[in-house]
């Protein structure tokens, strides 16, 4: 290890083997890297590819798998429809049945076609037997031709003589699941029903053939010719197709021996439980009886939808295999070539670079000591000799401007206390305009806090006022109507009662604003419906002597958690809005109730009044807004209204056009989320103002609100 001791203390004291190891570094270890990894994505992309092409062929060959029973079906088809088949029928001909029957067997290849009815019965044969009970044949039966596959076993296939036919012994395989089963004796068939029609148009026979696909050669090897045509693979490779019932091979041109197909084998384990028990399509290589295949798997459904078998098309992997590691080799030769071309290249290279450095390496080491040295005249012409000369000439100037920072920091000494005279002083300016915006912020809250309590003051003489004119009303009544009889104003006597206590409510509601955690307002489970009813007795004297109708359509079915009176407040002030705005001959006032999804219940009231116009449709919530005349009103039911729901979490939105009346929505949360207590009056009032909606669940246009 002496000798790498003395290579490392050589890197680090010459610049002669730093600047060979940084030129041979990225040839003996990143290109040799790269060259890996070349390789590795050369393998993985080659073999892709080959995935694709076998998922494709799989493709291929599932589609001509399809095709071919539909084609079987097809011919059965132009049969069943063909006149002289149907006239024969008609006729009860059984020789030319038995004759068009047998010849479209023999000709289609079928491996049985029967002619049975509607019970199931064979027509017209020799023998009397009964056709397998299939789904297939019952859909014909109702009238719909089918075609699918399906399995049958070795004592259903002995009426039709097959029996024998399917019969294959297993051989055991490499990678395959262990089994006890010494031979496969059912089979898998490609079955077809169409449905035989009498001059009626009522179904009353049916064409049942069937195709055997064990040992049918002829069936794989269409398929294969199709899928792998020539020209579509290699010199060497071979392309195979399989079918299985479950996992043996029934019918394959996989050669098992030169000249022997290996039926009877079984596919790999790791096949059989993607495909058969997963359901999952393979598209990999697959170990097939004795050899590596690109293979691609799916499985086989039954007309029942279950897995019965597996479709599989592949292609011998070894002379890809070869040309692949060929191709590669031959990149890798490459890149050695060009690893020793560019070290030498490096080392020739480098050596131009060691002198001037060097050199300069010197004459640092003298300046260091104070020397005065310099490096002299340098034969290199490139940037390293350019970089020599610029040296010394730098040396020179360095020297020369050594003296002129001496003279400058003398003068820097003398600017930085002015600097910093100057500084102090935009300091203290600064901290007097700080002092000054203090003061005006304070000022400005004051003058704030001032203009809210003016507008609570406001607010309490209003809503003070609407109780005060229900009892005038409600007085007004009991004067008419008494009479010396108490009775019939007994409930207007009881509601003036009601409205005393709804004055105080009132207050209690605007001292809220001020102090929200010391006059939480009673929150219970109120019906909606209910609440309206009881409100409009509150607005019964406003329609007395007009032609205002109030109509109702309450569909809300779920309750809500709220303060009563408080809605029952808002409500009071949409109707008295409404009333104002409608024509006291011809309005008409709707109000209504919807379940607002899972969120809590709509209510809406809509006149058809003036309207407002859209240059004051946003500011009606605003505090003091009125679309009232001079004294009528001050303007601050809707404001207050918005409050009050906002409160719980909900919201009012309006819409309205100028001529077309207006709607206001009141948006109720089944459960209240309540506004941060900690709101002062300013911020609740500005909130009002801010969150005006504008069209639909979101958004409104408004009326008027009273006085």
């Amino acid at each position: 290890m002496a000798w790498f001791s003395r290579l490392l203390a050589r890197l680090r004291s010459t610049i002669r083997y730093k600047l060979l190891m940084l030129a041979l570094f990225p040839i003996l270890l990143i290109m040799p890297i790269a060259l890996v990894l070349a390789l590795d994505w050369g393998r993985q992309f080659g073999y892709e590819q080959l995935f694709i092409k076998v998922n494709t062929d799989l493709s291929v060959a599932n589609d001509i798998f399809i095709r071919i029973q539909q084609d079987y079906l097809d011919r059965v088809a132009r049969l069943a429809e063909s006149f002289d088949f149907r006239n024969a029928l008609a006729r009860a001909d059984g020789e030319a049945i038995r004759q068009a029957v047998s010849a479209l067997r023999e000709h289609a290849g079928f491996s049985f076609l029967h002619l049975i009815d509607t019970q199931r019965r064979w027509l017209h044969e020799e023998t009397a037997a009964t056709s397998r009970r299939s789904d297939l044949v019952d859909h014909a039966l109702d009238g719909q031709p089918a075609s699918g596959v399906e399995i049958f076993s070795a004592s259903e296939l002995a009426p039709e003589r097959l029996a024998d036919r399917v019969r294959l012994p297993l051989i055991d395989t490499p990678r395959a699941v262990p089994t006890i089963r010494k031979q496969e004796d059912r089979g898998m068939m490609i079955r077809v029903a169409y449905p035989v029609r009498d001059a009626t148009g009522r179904v009353s026979a049916v064409l049942d053939g069937g195709v055997l696909l064990n040992g049918n050669f002829a069936f794989v090897d269409a398929i294969r010719d199709l899928v792998y045509g020539k020209g579509s693979l290699p010199e060497g490779s071979i392309g195979t197709v399989t079918v299985f019932l479950d996992d043996v091979r029934i019918s394959t041109n996989v050669p098992l021996r030169p000249g022997e197909r290996a039926l009877g084998t079984r596919v790999s384990q790791a096949v059989r439980e993607q495909v058969l028990d997963r359901g999952e399509n393979w598209i990999n290589r697959a170990f097939v009886v004795n050899d590596w295949y690109i293979s691609a798997y799916e499985p086989i459904l039954d007309v029942r939808g279950e897995r019965v078998g597996m479709l599989y098309a592949g292609f011998l992997e070894r002379p890809f295999r070869t040309q692949l590691w060929q191709a590669l080799g031959v990149i890798a030769v490459i890149f050695l070539v060009l690893m020793l071309l560019s070290a030498v290249l490096a080392v020739l290279g480098a050596k131009t670079i060691f002198r001037p450095v060097e050199a300069m390496a010197r004459v640092v080491a003298a300046t260091r000591r104070g020397e005065e040295q310099r490096i002299g005249p340098v034969r290199s012409t490139d940037e390293i000799g350019e970089l020599a000369r610029e040296f010394d000439a730098m040396l020179n100037l360095l020297q020369e401007r050594n003296h002129q920072i001496q003279e400058a920091a003398d003068k820097l000494e003398i600017k930085v206390a002015e600097r910093t005279a100057e500084l102090q002083r935009r300091n203290a300016e600064l901290s007097g305009t700080i002092r000054v915006l203090r003061q005006t912020r304070k000022a400005l809250v004051e003058a704030e806090k001032l203009a809210a309590l003016g507008e609570l003051t406001a607010g309490v003489a209003h809503e003070i006022n609407n109780p005060t004119a229900v009892i005038l009303g409600n007085m007004d009544l009991v004067v008419q109507e008494m009479g010396g009889h108490l009775d019939p104003v007994r409930d207007e006597i009881k509601l003036i009662v009601d409205q005393i206590y709804r004055i105080k409510d009132i207050i209690n509601r605007l001292l809220q604003y001020a102090k929200p955690a010391e006059y939480a307002g009673y929150v219970a489970e109120v019906n909606v419906n209910d609440l309206v009813t009881d409100t409009l007795k509150l607005v019964q004297h406003l329609l007395k002597n007009t032609r205002i109708q109030t109509r109702l359509d309450l569909e809300a079915s779920r309750e809500i958690q709220i303060n009563a009176q408080e809605l029952q407040q808002v409500l009071v002030n949409l109707l008295v809005n409404a009333v104002h705005a409608v024509d006291p001959q011809r309005g008409h006032i709707d109000i209504a109730t919807r379940d607002w999804e899972e969120r809590g219940v709509c209510l809406s009231v809509q006149d058809n009044g003036r309207g407002i116009a859209e240059d004051t449709l946003d500011k009606v919530f605003n505090p003091f807004f009125s679309t009232k005349g001079q004294g009528e009103g001050a303007g601050l039911g809707l404001s207050i209204s918005y409050g009050l729901i906002r409160r719980y979490g909900g919201r009012i939105t309006v819409e309205s056009r100028p001529g077309q009346g207006a709607k206001f929505l009141v948006w109720l949360l089944r459960f209240p989320e309540y506004h941060e207590e900690e709101e002062t009056i300013t911020e609740q009032l500005a909130s009002m103002t801010r969150h005006q909606p504008t069209a639909g669940p979101d958004a409104a246009t408004a009326s008027s609100e009273p006085g």
